[in-house]
C-alpha cells in the first residue's frame, strides 16, 4: 500500500527535481535518495527513477521545442543513437564493474566543472562545429547514452560538454539538445526496467507529474536567463554529484584515501 503523504511527498521532490534537470541536470542527486528512503528497494528506486526521469526531460525537451531551439535534423539522429545505447547499456548493466566508475566518474565531473567555470566556449551564439553531424551520432552520443543506461550520474553534463565543444551550439541551445538526447537515453534504458517489472507504478506516475510541471518551469527559467543561469546551475550539480559520489563508502577513491590516512 502506497501512502497518499508518501506520494504527495515525492511529487514535490520531483518537481523540483525536474525544474533543476531542466537547467543544469542532476534532478536525480534529489529523487532517488528520495525513493529509498520511501523504502523502495534499490531497483525498484533506480525504475522508477527513470520513470520520472525520462518525463522531465521530454517535458522540457517539449519547452525548449515550442521556442525554435532545437534543430531535428541534427537532433534525431543523435537521439536515435542516444537511445539504442541506452538501451544496450541497463542491458549491460551487470557486467561492469561500478567499482570503476565509481571512481572514475566524480573526477570527470570535477574536469566538467571546472571546464564550465573557466572556458570561454559556453557561449550564447553557434561556432562552427569540430565534429561532424554523422561520427557525433554515431560515436559520441551512443557512448553518453550506453553510460546513461549503465550508470547515469552526470549523463547531462556529458551530452551538454559534447554538444558545446564538438557540435558548437550555444549554451541555450545546447541545453536544450542535451534534454533530447536524456530524454531519448532515458527512455531506451526504461524500457527494460519495464519489462523487467521493477517500476513501482503509483510513485512513478505521481512523480513524473511533479517532473513534467517542474521542468516547465526550469526550462523557462533556463530560456528567459540564459548563460547567466545555466554556466552556474552546471558547475553547482556537477560538483554536487562528484561529492556525492566520493562520499559513499563503497567508492574506491574514499577507500584509497582512508587506507592511505590510516597508515600515516
Amino acid at each position: 500500500m502506497v501512502h497518499l503523504d508518501l506520494v504527495v511527498g515525492l511529487f514535490v521532490v520531483a518537481a523540483l527535481a525536474g525544474a533543476i534537470d531542466a537547467i543544469a541536470g542532476g534532478g536525480g542527486l534529489l529523487t532517488l535518495p528520495a525513493l529509498l528512503l520511501a523504502g523502495l528497494s534499490p531497483v525498484q528506486a533506480l525504475g522508477t527513477n527513470k520513470l520520472q526521469g525520462a518525463i522531465s526531460a521530454i517535458s522540457s525537451t517539449s519547452a525548449f521545442a515550442r521556442r525554435g531551439l532545437i534543430d531535428w535534423k541534427t537532433a534525431l539522429p543523435v537521439a536515435l543513437g542516444a537511445a539504442i545505447a541506452g538501451l544496450c547499456g541497463a542491458l549491460c548493466a551487470s557486467l561492469l564493474s561500478p567499482g570503476l566508475l565509481r571512481a572514475v566518474v566524480p573526477l570527470l565531473l570535477i574536469g566538467i566543472a571546472l571546464y564550465f567555470g573557466f572556458s570561454r566556449a559556453l557561449k550564447a551564439e553557434d561556432v562552427a562545429p569540430r565534429l561532424a553531424l554523422i561520427p557525433f551520432a554515431c560515436f559520441v552520443a551512443p557512448l553518453v547514452g550506453f553510460y546513461d543506461g549503465i550508470f547515469g550520474p552526470g549523463a547531462g553534463a556529458f551530452y551538454m560538454v559534447a554538444i558545446v565543444t564538438l557540435l558548437g551550439y550555444g549554451v541555450l541551445k545546447a541545453t536544450a539538445h542535451t534534454k533530447l538526447a536524456n530524454a531519448a537515453s532515458n527512455v531506451g534504458s526504461l524500457a527494460l526496467f519495464i519489462l523487467k517489472g521493477t517500476v513501482v507504478w503509483p510513485v512513478g506516475l505521481a512523480m513524473a507529474a511533479g517532473a513534467f510541471l517542474g521542468a516547465q518551469l526550469g526550462s523557462r527559467l533556463a530560456m528567459r536567463f540564459g548563460p547567466r543561469l545555466i554556466r552556474p546551475l552546471l558547475v553547482t550539480i556537477s560538483c554536487a554529484m562528484a561529492v556525492k559520489l566520493l562520499a559513499d563508502p563503497a567508492n574506491p577513491l574514499r577507500m584509497a584515501a582512508e587506507h592511505v590516512l590510516r597508515g600515516l
